[in-house]
């Protein structure tokens, strides 16, 4: 004897589903396990490889498939099935069993590993750390975060209030340089600058930034004219020495920026160097050499983060 079930019904297992809210309808698709991660980073482009069927459902455990009117009530009435299925695939909230979640944990964190040990080295050797040294590092700043948050919560203080005054000085410093782990929720790279900022102030093991290499050109002829601005800020903070840095010429203002000059040279009318500089200080000598030398000079980066391997 047959059975007969509703015609818009379509039984699936072993999905992942992604929902999204819509003019006061919840639509869902049904998707292939680790694949909705996979088409939203860029790694999977062919979507038949993503959707396990190219329909839209309002419950994919029941196998209800969405009315064409809720459709075309929700997304407009020209927009297709398949620019539907991008849009719920793209904007759309992922439910994330606990074996996908475990792997989207390890992926991010594989990840912020990465990049923290190709942004930073031993300051004395400028060698880079070994993946296996930083995550070492990071778990002993994740326990001692965890326990830190575990005495607030036992003397009930919260953000609390510091032992020294100076509140807002104090909150920010513990929320900034706190590392307690890494999250699924948000991007790797932001995780990775938050790790390299607590390894520099905690300095689990000895790290630094690893430097920058550029190239950097002026015109001879403005090389000797006064500089406007101000230099950087670790130079101006010296007071004994601040007037002198602020009456100095572009060219010593230029140089002020650089921690290590590898050559200088002129060719022609136009001065050329190569050196070395902090990370943190790139930015304000570009914006010194694009505003004092009224876009004449540049600067090319040629190497992101210097490092010396094993």
């Amino acid at each position: 004897m047959p059975i007969n079930q509703p015609s818009n019904q379509i039984k699936l297992t072993n999905v992942s589903l992604v929902r999204l809210k819509k003019a006061k309808k919840r639509f869902e698709i049904a998707c292939y396990k680790n694949k909705v991660l996979e088409w939203r980073s860029g790694v999977e482009t062919d979507l038949d490889n993503v959707m396990q069927i190219n329909s839209v459902f309002l419950n994919v455990s029941k196998g209800q498939t969405a009315p064409s009117a809720d459709l075309a009530k929700a997304f407009g009435a020209k927009t297709t099935v398949h620019d539907i299925i991008l849009e719920i695939l793209n904007k759309g909230e992922l439910q994330v069993g606990e074996k996908e979640r475990h792997a989207q944990l390890e992926r991010v964190h594989n990840e912020v590993v990465g990049i923290v040990a190709s942004k930073l080295v031993d300051p004395k050797t400028k060698r880079v750390y070994t993946t296996g040294m930083i995550e070492k590092a990071l778990e002993m700043l994740s326990s001692q975060g965890s326990q830190l948050q575990q005495e607030k919560a036992t003397t009930g203080s919260g953000d609390g209030t510091p032992t020294t005054g100076e509140d807002g000085e104090a909150k920010v410093k513990s929320k900034e340089h706190v590392w307690t782990g890494v999250v699924a929720t948000k991007s790797a790279k932001s995780q990775a600058l938050e790790a390299m900022k607590a390894l520099i102030l905690h300095q689990p093991i000895p790290v630094a930034r690893a430097r920058m290499r550029l190239r950097i050109t002026c015109p001879t002829g403005i090389l000797k004219q006064p500089a406007k601005s101000t230099g950087p800020k670790s130079a101006s903070l010296e007071a004994d020495d601040g007037e002198e840095k602020m009456k100095g010429t572009i060219k010593d203002r230029i140089l002020s920026y650089i921690e290590q000059v590898e050559t200088q040279d002129v060719i022609g009318s136009e001065w050329e160097v190569y050196g070395f500089v902090e990370p943190g200080a790139f930015k304000g000598l570009g914006d010194f050499i694009g505003g004092e030398t009224k876009g004449q000079g540049r600067v090319e980066v040629l190497d992101m983060a210097v490092t010396h391997e094993d």
